[in-house]
Order: structure tokens, then C-alpha cells, then sequence
């Protein structure tokens, strides 16, 4: 069956970039005779029928902006199989053929339910988190990761200036990828990422005592979200060193503002990819980029993918962290 008419929703946490990729979507799609329908605030959206016409004006100016003009939300009800069946009913009412879904592990979840009710379905990779295992980009981090690195070299100069130990604690839910990115970068003595950390509080202790025996002024360790508790570390190592310690937890800042210009690009090219897509007639694929080429996967197969931190990048972190 012809695609005549599809949809682009952006679900779960936003991610800098997800404007770009819309704007692909939007342009590509009628660049080829296709109608296309935004749907605000993701799978919560299509069961509320929150759905509009778009045009190629409808995506002018948003290039260069952080968040998502559809807006996001999460959806406990597309958890169903009921709600499921729902979306897939709205669609085709709509006369929506196929969906382009732009957002992580939990929203592929729901665009694999979504093909598998005759929905076609598409999903690109919008999150700073980069814990997508079959694709080596997903849209925001790059955005993310330097903004984040941004933020740490400001919190090391009045680290410096007052001679204290600083824990930063960045985004990236479970996954390490902000933190070791940021560990290089930032030059940092200590990076604690959940895949590698193996709580001993007491050899980064020691490592901050013989660090200040050598000479250092500062201590600067990042944390990832994925182990938190900062305030309550910063605390311990303080009562264990008599080194003053504060905590930066740098929250959401790392999801907004401007993305970069690999992100602009990646996102244009990945949104592009996912009209081709079902023009072809392909359902319940995943747009990747993966050693250097944009390529795609099933829906299914990626999300059954395991990815874990580089081996070899976090000897290097390690070797270069002091």
C-alpha cells in the first residue's frame, strides 16, 4: 500500500536536535507528494487525537532550537495492549499510514506494538543518554556532552580558586556516556560511570589525599546519574579528608539549548533516512548510524542489542585521569 499520509511524534525526554530531525520529516515527506500530520505530546497525544496538518512552513525556524515543537510526554496507557490498540485505531482514522517515532528504548517499544497493529512505523534515536545499542550517535548527545563540559570547566576554576574537592553529577541515566566523555574533556582526576564504579569510596578518598600531597589545589570527580547520591558522597569525603567538598549537580540544563551542528546535521540526515523508509514500505525499522554510515535496523533486534562502555576508552580515561 501506497504511504499517502505520516505522522512524526517525539516521546519521552526531549533531546537537543529533535526540531531538526521534525523539520526532515515535515520537508522530505512533502517534497515526495506526502501528506503529514504532527501528533503533540507523543503517545500521550495520539490517545488524546492532539494531531495537526503540517506544511513546510510549519518547520521554519527551528532548526537552531533546543527542546521539541510537538512537545513530549510520557504515557502510562500506551503501556497496554488496550492503548495500543487505541493508537493503532486513531491512526487510521486520521488516515495516518505511517509513524516516525523520535525518541529512545521505551518509545521503539511502543512503535514496535504500533507496526505490529498495520501501523508502518519508523523510529530515529532522540536522546542525550547515547544507550541505543545499535547506533554508535543518538540525537542530543553531542549537545549534551558539551554543555555539560561547558558547565564542569566553569565549577573547576572556583573549585581551583577556593581549593576544593568537586563532584559534578551528570545526565545519562544508566548509561556512562556523558561521564567518560566529559572525564576526557574536562581533564577530570576521578570518573565514576555505573557500568565500571565498584563503590570503593575509600580508594577515591585515598586518591584525593595523595592527590593533594602532590601538589593539587583541586579534585574534580564526575559522577554519573546512574550512581548519584553526590551531596551525600561530597559529605563523606569531606568528614574523611577535611577537605572542603561540594556537589554540582547539573540537571536538566543538559538537555536544553541550541544543539550543535552535528546535531542539526545527523538529526536532518537520520530524519530524511526515515521518510525514505516508508516510502520503500518498511515497518518496525530503527535508523542508526553505525561505523561511519546511516543505516537501519529492526526494531526488535535493536532493542534486544546490549551496549556497554568502550573497553579500550576507559583504559585511556584512566591512564589520563590524575
Amino acid at each position: 500500500m501506497a504511504i499517502k499520509t505520516i505522522g512524526v511524534l517525539t516521546s519521552g525526554g526531549d533531546a537537543p536536535g529533535m526540531n531538526a530531525a521534525i523539520r526532515a520529516v515535515v520537508r522530505t515527506a512533502i517534497h515526495n507528494g506526502i501528506n503529514v500530520k504532527g501528533i503533540m505530546r507523543g503517545y500521550a497525544g495520539l490517545l488524546q487525537e492532539e494531531i495537526v496538518d503540517m506544511e513546510s512552513t510549519s518547520v521554519s525556524e527551528i532548526i537552531h532550537r533546543g527542546g521539541t515543537i510537538l512537545y513530549t510526554a510520557r504515557c502510562q496507557e500506551f503501556t497496554t495492549a488496550e492503548g495500543q490498540k487505541k493508537g493503532a485505531e486513531i491512526c487510521k482514522k486520521h488516515g495516518i499510514d505511517g509513524v516516525v517515532v523520535i525518541g529512545g528504548d521505551g518509545s521503539f517499544k511502543g512503535a514496535g506494538k504500533l507496526s505490529a497493529l498495520g501501523i508502518n512505523t519508523i523510529g530515529i534515536p532522540g536522546t542525550i543518554d547515547l544507550d541505543i545499542a545499535c547506533t554508535d550517535y543518538t540525537i542530543g548527545f553531542d549537545t549534551a556532552v558539551n554543555t555539560a563540559m561547558d558547565a564542569i570547566d566553569k565549577v573547576r576554576d572556583t573549585s581551583t580558586s577556593h581549593e576544593r574537592c568537586s563532584i559534578i553529577e551528570v545526565m545519562g541515566r544508566n548509561a556512562g556516556y556523558i561521564a567518560l566523555w566529559c572525564g576526557f574533556a574536562n581533564g577530570a582526576e576521578d570518573v565514576l560511570l555505573p557500568e565500571r564504579y565498584d563503590g570503593n569510596e575509600q580508594a577515591l578518598i585515598d586518591r584525593i589525599i595523595e592527590n593533594r600531597k602532590r601538589g593539587k589545589k583541586h579534585h574534580i570527580i564526575i559522577n554519573a546519574e546512574g550512581i548519584g547520591h553526590s551531596v551525600s558522597m561530597a559529605k563523606r569525603i569531606e568528614a574523611a579528608t577535611g577537605i572542603e567538598t561540594r556537589a554540582t549537580i547539573l540537571g536538566y540544563m543538559q538537555r536544553g539549548g541550541a544543539p550543535t551542528c552535528m546535531d542539526r546535521v545527523y538529526a536532518s540526515i537520520m530524519g530524511d533516512k526515515a521518510v525514505e523508509l516508508l516510502l520503500a514500505g518498511k515497518s518496525n525499522r530503527l535508523v542508526a548510524y553505525k561505523n561511519g554510515d546511516f543505516v537501519d535496523f529492526d526494531i526488535q533486534e535493536a532493542l534486544a542489542m546490549k551496549k556497554d562502555i568502550s573497553e579500550d576508552q576507559f583504559r585511556i580515561c584512566k591512564l589520563l585521569v590524575r
